[in-house]
C-alpha cells in the first residue's frame, strides 16, 4: 500500500452537522475546517458529493483530512442520508439544482467539487449549471458503461419492485447489500466500520433506485459541457476502464491513477485521496 504525506490524525468528532435549504426542503450536510481559519486565505470551500445509496457519512475521514487546510462541506443528496426527499426521482439535473440552492443558502460564491461514482455525475451537472461558482472539479469512478449496459441497468432500476408485505424484496436487497458492503469489503476495513457503512446505505431502501434512474438515464455526452478543469482521480476499481474512457470526453481534464487502491478507498486511504485532491485544487 502506498503511503500519503504525514498529516494530523483526523478526528471526526470535530465535524459539525447541520441543515440548509433547497427546493426539496431541508438539505443535511457535514462540515469542518482548520482550527486556524487564517490558513484558508481565500481558498474556495470544497464540496463533496457522494455515491448512492450512501450519504455524506462515507466521507467523514476524507473530510477530516481535507479540513486541515480547507473548509469542507459534504451534502446528503435529496432523499438520501438525512436530506428531505423530492416528491419523485429528480434526475441528475434536479439534484444538482438542489445543490445549487444549498450553495446560495450557505453563501458559497466559489467552490471546488469532489464527486465519487454517482457524485461524479452530480458534480458534472453542478459545474455545468454554475460555471461562475465552480472553479475546479475532481471525479472518481465515472460510470460510463456502454449504451446497452446502461439501458439494461436503467430498465432494472425502473422495474425495481415495491416492498411487499412479506418483506422479501427488502430482505433480498439487504442480503445483497450486506454481501457487497461487508462480506466483500477490503479486509483493512474493520467489521465494526463495515457494519456502519452497511447501515448508512440501508437507511434509504424505499428510495434505493431513485438516483440510479438518474445515473443510467443520464446523457454522458454532457461531460463535454463541463467548463472547469477536472482531475479524474482513478483507483484500480471495477469502473476504471469506463471511467478513463469517460475522461476523454472532458474538455479540460487530467488523469491521475492510483493503481494500489481498489475499493473502500475512503476507509483505507483518505490521507492519499486528500493529498491528491489538495495538490490539484491548490
Amino acid at each position: 500500500m502506498m503511503q500519503g504525506p504525514a498529516s494530523k490524525p483526523p478526528n471526526p468528532r470535530f465535524i459539525r452537522r447541520g441543515y440548509t435549504a433547497c427546493r426539496f426542503g431541508h438539505m443535511h450536510f457535514r462540515t469542518a475546517g482548520p482550527d486556524d481559519e487564517t490558513i484558508l486565505s481565500g481558498k474556495p470551500a470544497i464540496v463533496l458529493l457522494h455515491q448512492n445509496p450512501s450519504s455524506s457519512f462515507e466521507y467523514e475521514q476524507l473530510i477530516a483530512h481535507l479540513a486541515t487546510t480547507h473548509r469542507v462541506y459534504a451534502f446528503d443528496t435529496p432523499g438520501y442520508g438525512m436530506s428531505d426527499a423530492p416528491p419523485a426521482p429528480a434526475g441528475m439535473a434536479g439534484y444538482a439544482a438542489a445543490f445549487s440552492d444549498a450553495l446560495d443558502a450557505l453563501g458559497l460564491e466559489t467552490v471546488d467539487l469532489y464527486g465519487f461514482h454517482t457524485g461524479a455525475l452530480l458534480a458534472a451537472e453542478l459545474a455545468i449549471l454554475r460555471p461562475e461558482t465552480v472553479r475546479k472539479t475532481v471525479m472518481t469512478g465515472i460510470p460510463m458503461y456502454d449504451a446497452p449496459t446502461r439501458a439494461a441497468k436503467l430498465a432494472q432500476a425502473e422495474e425495481f419492485p415495491a416492498p411487499d408485505e412479506e418483506g422479501k424484496v427488502i430482505i433480498d436487497l439487504l442480503q445483497r447489500l450486506w454481501t457487497y458492503v461487508v462480506t466483500s469489503r477490503d479486509k483493512q476495513v474493520p467489521l465494526a466500520k463495515a457494519v456502519l457503512n452497511f447501515a448508512d446505505k440501508a437507511g434509504v431502501l424505499d428510495r434505493f433506485s431513485w438516483a440510479y434512474k438518474g445515473v443510467w438515464g443520464w446523457d454522458f455526452a454532457r461531460l463535454s459541457l463541463v467548463p472547469c478543469p477536472v482531475l479524474v482521480l482513478q483507483p484500480a476499481e471495477d469502473l476504471r476502464a469506463v471511467s478513463l474512457e469517460a475522461a476523454q470526453l472532458l474538455s479540460d481534464a487530467v488523469v491521475r491513477e492510483l493503481p494500489d487502491l481498489d475499493r473502500d478507498i475512503f476507509d483505507i486511504a483518505p490521507e492519499i485521496l486528500a493529498h491528491e485532491i489538495r495538490s490539484f485544487l491548490d
